[in-house]
């Protein structure tokens, strides 16, 4: 089936088969190698992806149902060649180790502070609740968030 997907605000059109998963649309068809395939059960949130501005685990949605929509990915994050606050603040305090829960991380984090720019503790560690990091015990990565908040809000008090 021919489908158009307009990732990382581009328009994309491919003829895929109506049972292809979105992440392996992304991965193996466009070769957005940045979101990762981590379980296939929706269960660590490495794949996650922006769906219509919304964060999704893109190994349970089929690429067909994307079509026509607008998809966000890890590659989409930075803007005009600058990082985005949150890979600043996950460079800045270490929030990653392995690297492959971070896209899933990144992307969520991203979603959590465009809708509450100054979330607190509990607050991240909620939002971060659907991702799986198997190497830094999660302090690092709200540290991370944190950070960017506070560069944001043009207070960079924490790190």
């Amino acid at each position: 089936m021919l489908v158009t997907i307009i990732v990382n605000g581009e328009p994309v059109t491919r003829d895929v088969e109506g049972r292809l998963l979105l992440v392996h649309f992304l991965r193996d068809v466009l070769a957005l190698t940045g979101t990762h395939w981590g379980c296939d059960t929706s269960n660590c949130g490495a794949c996650v992806v922006w769906l219509d501005a919304e964060p999704v685990k893109s190994c349970t949605v089929l690429a067909a149902m994307a079509g026509g929509h607008e998809v966000r990915t890890v590659e989409g994050l930075d803007r005009f060649g600058e990082y985005d606050a949150v890979q600043r603040g996950f460079m800045e305090c270490h929030g990653l180790q392995c690297g492959f829960c971070t896209a899933g991380m990144l992307m969520t984090a991203r979603a959590l502070l465009d809708r509450n720019p100054d979330p607190s503790e509990p607050e991240i560690r909620e939002a971060i609740s659907g991702q799986l990091c198997r190497c830094t015990g999660y302090a690092s990565i709200v540290r991370s968030i944190q950070w960017a908040a506070a560069e944001e809000a043009g207070t960079r008090e924490v790190h």
